[in-house]
């Protein structure tokens, strides 16, 4: 088996042969720990070789195999379970050899039921058998493991000269087999299988053998356990699968408070929510400062300051928790130093935080890594806006020092050649050659296909600190430093006029991706203009050419904005940043729309995605997909190696929401504002029950009334006013209703 990969300076990027969509997987995750199964609940290396269980960012289970009498059971159903926590798989037997009898078990008479499910640092299954014959049957049942203990960035295709020494397996009373793993960073891994009931015998060291015997209408159970482990573990709690399926149902009911309840009229919109809901539920992960969504599973099951942000964005109306533990999490770990090696500057935010022997021994960046130019900008205005949201001084006030250190670091740092806009040029030799959102190397170039040269400065990177500068000075204001909040207000209005002279172009009838090295423009079309809107930097009579821009043939797929406009140079519907669409960013875009009173631009891209969504299996925005042109009945071209569920495309349902009911809410002065709200065709009410409104809670419903959108109070806090504007507000303006 081969890989494709392609280095460009150091960086490694897969291509897109390298893929798991023709595996038909099944993907279960929490926190540091993700599975990757084939539809029966194995794992089997074919392909590109990448289903396994992963930990820490290493495969501790490499091969899985479930056999009856050495044959592989019949497939009827394969799901995840609403909530996302289970993997259910329904098997039934071939024709087959009766150990007790000399007449052989028809196929199809027994039932065979595998309910798999991981929680960090462990993965636990029970397989149940039973009879539905008129006879007595018997039969053996097998199940084999190996571990390949290969660091996840060995998956994705990078060699390695040496590996770590894999010793032979070891059993331990008669149920248990342990795998392990001496690391180059001298690091002991390894993987406990333990069965209950202890298997009849075993074979080959790693396969558990079990003589099944059922009279009619008669079942049995073999449950197992696998647990990762490294010799550091301590205290490591191990349960079997009746205990870790009571915690982890103790979980789901304790999670399902953190997000807001919503509810339609249309039952595919509410299965879009839902499932949005529970993925983005599995990827909050418990860290010392609170849960933080990890980015997306497989290639992303970390923390990423970016990705983090942007969800807390996304779903800050309807989850402002998961933005409070955004930010205390980015605070305690942005850069106080200079370190090359990392791409990191006092005040900076982290981009990427990884695990596993690669990292530990310097073979990547990524342990704590700091190449991304827009997190740092990104933080603030998630600071500004989680304070409207919440009114949490306290939040405000401890972590006001990171504030002032990524405002230095914007200042002091951010803008490499003086010219008054932030841009970037990687220094780690291994790091990241862009370092905007479309980070991939190719992704910012001129109209001739040329790659920009560094530094580089993106036009959303620039709304982002326009918006930043906005948001800190209305926070110094209620902190009462005035003077601060001065400055901060006349550096934002000069850098949006700076920023609407140089980087629009009339003949685009749109804002260019970038300034390269040379200050000259970057005269290509990208959906990054829309994040112009979303910040608000764009003038009034530019957003407008900006929609119109973003909506025409070449941008629009029918599902959503392409990244890349078809005729540029570098266009490429199959390509990662040059020609895809992304969910998260066309629910910016949405948001941008939205902002400046674009209606029925802002549902278009609503509805693109909602009908995108009907397309693909359980209703789960991927990353990304193909930038293919809509076909009449048929769905988008899936982009191979996307990653699902990701956070950031799973919680743009949330953002377009806020972008059709245009909701604020003032939590210092009390009062939640819907700014003339609009709703999807698709819709004729809404409700939302269990919104957060300081101490207390709010239901209510918006519902279709002639040609405008009515709000009904089904309950609020005391003291709370839920209100309507009936106009549309410049974006630059309070609400006054």
């Amino acid at each position: 088996m081969t890989h494709d990969i392609i280095q460009v300076e150091n960086k490694y990027y897969i291509s897109v042969n390298s893929t798991y969509a023709d595996d038909r997987t099944k993907v279960l995750n929490h926190i540091d720990t993700f599975g990757i199964f084939d539809r029966q609940g194995d794992i089997k290396q074919m392909g590109e070789e990448v289903q396994g269980i992963y930990h820490n960012g290493m495969r501790f289970i490499s091969d899985l195999d479930f056999r009856i009498n050495n044959n592989r059971p019949l497939l009827l159903s394969s799901s995840i379970k609403e909530e996302n926590e289970i993997l259910s798989v329904d098997l039934t037997n071939p024709v087959m050899q009766n150990t007790n009898s000399d007449t052989p078990i028809p196929k199809g008479v027994i039932y065979i039921g595998r309910s798999k499910f991981v929680r960090n640092g462990a993965c636990y299954e029970q397989i149940k058998f039973f009879n539905y014959g008129n006879e007595p049957v018997e039969f053996n049942a097998t199940i084999s493991v190996n571990a390949d203990f290969k660091d996840i960035f060995e998956i994705r295709g990078i060699k390695r000269e040496k590996r770590g020494e894999i010793y032979e397996v070891k059993h331990a009373n008669g149920n248990k087999i342990i795998i392990s793993y001496l690391g180059l960073d001298k690091v002991k891994r390894f993987t406990e299988i333990t069965f209950n009931p202890k298997p009849s015998e075993w074979e080959q060291h790693n396969k558990a053998k079990f003589k099944i015997s059922l009279a009619p209408q008669q079942y049995k159970l073999i449950d197992y356990t696998l647990q990762f482990l490294t010799d550091k573990d301590e205290g490591v709690e191990k349960l079997d699968y009746i205990v870790a399926r009571q915690k982890l149902e103790a979980e789901l009911t304790e999670t399902d408070k953190i997000i807001t309840q919503i509810s339609t009229s249309n039952p595919q919109f509410d299965q879009w929510i839902t499932r949005s809901e529970f993925d983005i539920l599995s990827l909050l992960a418990d860290t010392p400062y609170g849960k933080y969504p990890y980015a997306g599973v497989p290639w992303y099951n970390t923390a990423f300051g970016r990705d983090g942000i942007i969800t807390a964005l996304e779903t800050l109306w309807a989850a402002p928790d998961i933005a409070h533990d955004v930010l205390v999490f980015l605070a305690n770990n942005q850069a106080t130093e200079i370190s090359a090696q990392q791409d990191a500057e006092p005040g900076k935010i982290v981009h990427e935080m990884r695990e596993g022997e690669m990292v530990d021994l310097g073979e990547i960046p990524f342990k704590k890594y700091y190449g991304s130019v827009d997190a740092t900008p990104l933080f603030l205005v998630l600071a500004g806006a989680y304070y409207r949201r919440t009114a949490d001084i306290k939040t405000i006030q401890e972590i006001w020092p990171h504030i002032e250190a990524a405002l230095n670091w914007i200042d002091k740092y951010g803008d490499i050649d003086n010219d008054g806009f932030v841009d970037y040029s990687h220094k780690s030799v291994n790091g990241l050659i862009n370092q905007g959102w479309k980070d991939s190397f190719d992704s910012i170039s001129d109209e001739h296909g040329n790659l920009a040269t560094p530094p580089i400065s993106l036009c959303e990177v620039q709304g982002y600190v326009y918006d930043a500068k906005i948001q800190i000075a209305k926070l110094a204001t209620v902190l009462g430093y005035n003077n601060t909040a001065d400055r901060l207000s006349k550096e934002a209005a000069d850098l949006k006029k700076r920023f609407n002279k140089q980087f629009w172009d009339e003949k685009l009838q749109c804002y260019v991706i970038a300034l390269d090295g040379d200050k000259k423009p970057c005269r290509i079309t990208a959906s990054n203009a829309g994040h112009c809107l979303f910040s608000g930097i764009a003038d009034e009579d530019k957003a407008v050419k900006v929609s119109k821009t973003l909506l025409s043939e070449d941008m629009y797929s029918g599902w959503g904005v392409r990244t890349l406009s078809r005729k540029e140079v570098r266009y490429n519907p199959m390509s990662y940043h040059n020609g895809s669409v992304w969910p998260h960013d066309v629910a910016i875009i949405a948001k941008g729309f939205s902002r400046y009173g674009l209606d029925s631009e802002t549902l278009q891209l609503a509805k693109g995605l909602f009908d995108s969504s009907l397309f693909i299996e359980l209703q789960r925005l991927p990353e990304l997909f193909c930038g293919f042109e809509r076909r009449r009945g048929e769905g988008p071209t899936d982009y191979p190696v996307a990653c699902s569920p990701q956070a950031w495309s799973v919680a743009a349902v949330y953002l377009l929401l806020d972008a059709c009911l245009r909701i604020d809410i003032d939590a210092e002065a009390k009062k939640v504002y819907f700014n003339k709200p609009v709703l999807p065709e698709s819709l004729d009410t809404i409700t939302i029950n269990h919104l957060k409104l300081g101490d207390g809670y709010a239901s209510i419903q918006l519902f279709c009334e002639r040609n405008s959108v009515g709000v009904k109070v089904k309950s609020c806090p005391e003291g709370w006013q839920i209100l309507l504007a009936t106009e549309q507000v410049p974006a630059d303006k309070p609400i006054a209703v």
